[in-house]
């Protein structure tokens, strides 16, 4: 019983951490232009930035953890705007590092999805991605945001269970395109509403107040982080 029980688990966690072929680069490519898709067309990102939301409040939650700071929530709002609310010192590193993570997070996932893949770990990537929306769930404050995050990862669930290799592969590169370029697309977005004198209280801002440096640098950092990550993620997920 022991045995089967230890080759059980073995052929779970080979499965699981095991390496996978690599799909096609014609797969690569089409779930590049589906990811395109949908962040181009303002219709479609209105519905398909909830993703985004998703990345960027995790990541405010999961650098505040990190940081000592203790999180009350995270409510995620059908406008595709979000609030992760932390306690803890209201000034500092831990502070500074929680703020500046929402708009980092999106595309430095997809950067560290795309290391993943790059070294055949699809399922291991999916299964991560999974315990990720799980732990995030369980801060969800609000039904919009529990509703949004019980389809997220019930997708996920699915496709990690039930999926053949290829539509594994197909996914994870489509869900790890779309960090990469979707994590570009809001902070244009936020240096827009700024330009017209809203988004008082943005990231940025709060950064601002926070370190005495210009909101502008960091909205300079955040470009910087998006276009970095989707020029070398790219690179990775292109190297099949």
């Amino acid at each position: 019983m022991d045995s089967t029980a230890s080759t059980s688990l073995a052929g779970l966690w080979d499965q699981i951490f095991g390496s996978q072929p690599d799909p096609d680069l014609w797969v690569v490519i089409a779930t590049m232009v589906a990811a395109l898709a949908a962040i181009v067309p303002h219709g479609v990102w209105r519905v398909s930035r909830n993703a985004i939301t998703i990345a960027h409040e995790g990541g405010h939650g999961l650098v505040a953890l990190f940081t000592g700071r203790s999180l009350s929530g995270i409510r995620l709002h059908s406008d595709t705007s979000g609030l992760t609310v932390s306690r803890g010192k209201p000034t500092g590193v831990g502070m500074i590092l929680t703020a500046a993570a929402g708009y980092t997070a999106p595309p430095l996932l997809g950067l560290g999805g795309a290391a993943l893949l790059a070294a055949g770990r699809i399922t291991a990537l999916l299964w991560l991605a999974t315990a990720l929306l799980v732990a995030m769930l369980v801060m969800i404050r609000n039904a919009y945001g529990a509703l949004t995050l019980i389809l997220t990862g019930g997708t996920f669930v699915v496709v990690s269970w039930l999926a053949g290799p290829q539509v594994q592969a197909a996914f994870a590169y489509a869900v790890v395109w779309f960090l990469l370029l979707g994590g570009v697309r809001p902070a244009f977005e936020l240096q827009a509403k700024r330009m017209r004198g809203g988004a008082g209280d943005s990231d940025a801002d709060q950064l601002s107040r926070l370190t005495h440096v210009p909101a502008g640098l960091w909205l300079f950092l955040f470009h910087a982080v998006s276009l970095c990550s989707l020029l070398g993620g790219g690179r990775w997920l292109l190297e099949v």
